[in-house]
């Protein structure tokens, strides 16, 4: 007579069979890079989803942008009045001064630099993963995109291109634990390194000796090395600087000028070379034609 019930394997056997299976698919991922198509096709198959879950979004924003009083129009319009001739006096004062620039690069013979080619992006999800500083823009391999492309916004350095997908791609944002960015002091030049911390808030900047020259204050822009970020581009604020050596090396905290919980358009950079490139296909497609 056949038994009802068959043991099958117990709940050891089943936990040390995943753990040998998870061990295996992280070693063949991390130094294989095996899944890295299943990746990118995973990535391309849940775009339709993204939009999907971001259609109420978008059609709450519309309609609370078009829901708005009389009063709120008018006072709409007056502030821009407002902000209009603030734009002005200052567009003035930056006239000036691209002339006075413009001058003194003829005096030292140095060229301008040729503008970077640049694309808007839109924030289609953020990582829900308090652990990790990530979200995913409307951009992907059909655009060009390209892992570890800079990403900017009105404001300052964003991030890079960590993941692409043919319609979108996922951005690894400045503030996360394993990004470092190369900056420079802007007041006087001096060379760093900032890593992120996990918030959205704050940066710090390591390995600094006591009697380097940095202040409260300080501006922080990408010094480019490394040739992943442009240089010049602003990034962070100085906000704390520790006086005491009981420690080895001074610590420094600073604060991202990216207000990274509003984001919504981000803009791609391509490197100077490949736009001086894609200008030059652009060249020989209209000989041709």
């Amino acid at each position: 007579m056949n038994p009802i019930f068959i043991d099958g394997y117990s709940s050891h056997r089943r936990m040390l069979l995943a753990l040998v299976l998870s061990s295996v698919f992280i070693y063949c991922d991390h130094k294989l890079a095996s899944f890295e198509t299943a990746r990118t096709y995973f990535q391309s198959l849940v775009s339709p989803l993204q939009y999907i879950a971001n259609t109420p979004k978008q059609l709450m924003d519309y309609a609370s942008d078009n829901l708005v009083s009389r009063s709120q129009l008018m006072e709409d319009n007056e502030r821009y009045q407002m902000n209009e001739l603030l734009l002005n006096e200052k567009l003035l004062q930056l006239n000036i001064l691209k002339q006075e620039n413009d001058r003194l690069r003829k005096l030292l013979a140095s060229p301008v630099k040729s503008e970077y080619k640049k694309m808007v992006a839109e924030i289609l999800a953020v990582d829900s993963d308090p652990y990790s500083q990530q979200i995913v823009v409307d951009r992907g391999e059909l655009d060009g995109i390209y892992e570890g492309q800079p990403v900017i916004d009105d404001t300052g350095v964003v991030g890079q291109v960590l993941h692409v997908g043919a319609n979108n791609s996922r951005v690894l944002l400045l503030t996360d634990i394993t990004h470092a960015i190369p900056l420079r002091v802007h007041r006087n030049g001096i060379r760093l390194i900032a890593r992120g911390t996990g918030s959205v808030s704050q940066m710090e900047v390591n390995h600094v000796p006591h009697s380097t020259d940095i202040k409260v204050g300080d501006l922080l822009v990408t010094s480019g090395l490394g040739g992943k970020f442009p240089q010049g581009y602003p990034v962070a604020e100085v906000i704390y600087v520790s006086d005491s050596s009981e420690k080895e090396f001074a610590q420094i905290n600073i604060r991202p000028l990216v207000n990274f919980n509003r984001l919504r358009y981000l803009l791609m950079l391509w490197p100077e070379s490949l736009a001086t490139n894609d200008r030059a296909d652009s060249v020989i497609k209209e000989s041709e034609q």
